[in-house]
């Protein structure tokens, strides 16, 4: 599947920034200022060679225009109809740019990105033994995310424990590839990738373009991933209202994201109904864009 040699390497270091979990996550034993901590389930993509903006800038969702080295931007590369692939955080160095993506997801991000590079004069690797840590790199997603870095092998550092991991992302509602969803099975949208600076629609072609423009066109976004706080949330239990309105994702806890029906989620609230996932009543944390577009559904009647 295009995995890179033995020998392939980062040739980067950056400087490490203490993150404070948030407070919500509770107390971990691994959290150590001092120590860098290996972020669970991520590889490290490295892009070389004079094309290797152009590559990305016909193929995946963000802009690669006045890109400045030492900034991370989000994206991911579509299917076709317009269905999220694999989603990543690009680095930009001085020679490279480094794809920090899921580790299941990224030899087959590697064997497409080759795919559409035909003639273009990029080099495409899979680094092998660099890891992703905490570090410096802001996550773009959000603040409350841990900054990030590449690590150079042989470096010292312990591991993040999962638990942690996504205790931190749920907290800040960050989905994430392999547990909120998996390749083809959600469009941008569904997993806020618009919110978070993770779609440029005025950057012309890409795969996929021609499904999200429409979609951003029709101005109603029907489904989307929010945080809400339950006793009985687990994954892929219905959220009810009566009916069903959506479907939880991922857990941490009493906090978990779904992929919600904002539609008929807003259609319950105005019919006053009670939220409940596995018998248990469940409340929505919503942010401000999100109770605005879930509001501007009041006046429209919920689809089937």
């Amino acid at each position: 599947m295009g995995c890179a040699s033995e020998g392939a390497k980062s040739r980067v270091v950056f400087r490490i920034m203490p993150w404070q979990p948030p407070l919500e996550m509770g107390q971990y034993p691994s959290y150590n200022r001092h120590m860098k901590r290996i972020l669970p389930n991520r590889a490290i993509l490295r892009l070389s060679g004079p094309d290797m903006l152009l590559l990305l800038g016909r193929t995946v969702t963000h802009s690669v225009d006045n890109w400045q080295t030492g900034e991370m931007r989000y994206g991911a590369l579509l299917t076709p109809q317009g269905k999220v692939i694999a989603d990543y955080l690009a680095m930009l160095a001085l020679d490279n740019i480094y794809l920090d993506v899921h580790a299941d997801a990224a030899d087959d991000l590697e064997k497409r990105l080759k795919m559409f590079r035909m003639r273009s004069d990029v080099a495409i690797e899979r680094l092998t033994g660099d890891v992703v840590t905490e570090g410096s790199w802001v996550d773009v997603r959000s603040p409350q995310m841990p900054h990030r870095a590449i690590t150079p092998d042989g470096v010292s550092a312990i591991a993040m424990p999962e638990e942690e991991w996504h205790a931190a992302r749920i907290a800040a509602g960050v989905p994430e590839w392999g547990a909120d969803y998996r390749a083809a099975e959600v469009f941008p949208t569904d997993i806020n990738m618009d919110m978070m600076g993770g779609i440029d629609y005025r950057k012309g072609c890409f795969v996929g373009q021609e499904v999200a423009s429409r979609m951003k066109r029709k101005g109603k976004i029907r489904k989307r991933t929010v945080k809400l706080r339950g006793d009985k949330l687990t994954p892929g239990a219905d959220i009810l209202a009566g009916t069903p309105v959506g479907t939880v994702t991922s857990v941490a806890g009493t906090t978990g994201l779904a992929l919600v029906r904002t539609d008929r989620l807003a259609k319950a609230e105005q019919d006053g109904a009670q939220f409940t996932c596995n018998g248990a009543p469940v409340t929505f944390d919503l942010t401000d864009w999100q109770r605005a577009e879930i509001d501007s559904h009041v006046a429209e009647p919920a689809d089937d």
